[in-house]
């Protein structure tokens, strides 16, 4: 029985923990740490897929493939804004130049 119980605690726990994982990645971010309350933040998110830069729709990458924005800036930046879209284009410019170009 005390088996029967323990199992059932710890299955009771993973799916919370999962509900809440997924809650607080809902919107993108991975991490957020604010430094100055409402202005200074250290936010980490997941990269948008360079397949998906030109659209009107960007979409994040998988956060497993390892490709994490460490970004220090204003609390409110989205990961798939403007700015995001704008500097994630732009290295992937720079990137192409240093790899290809001569």
């Amino acid at each position: 029985m005390k088996i029967a119980t323990s199992f059932l605690a710890a299955l009771l726990f993973m799916g919370a923990l999962g509900a809440l994982n997924n809650a607080m990645a809902a919107d993108g971010v991975l991490f957020k740490q604010e430094a100055t309350p409402g202005s200074y933040c250290h936010l980490k998110f997941p990269a948008i897929r360079q397949s998906t830069l030109d659209n009107d729709q960007p979409v994040l990458k998988d956060s497993s493939t390892g490709d994490v924005i460490d970004f220090y800036g204003s609390c409110d930046e989205d990961p798939l804004g403007k700015d995001q879209v704008h500097e994630q284009k732009l290295e992937a410019q720079h990137r192409w130049a240093h790899d290809y170009e001569d």
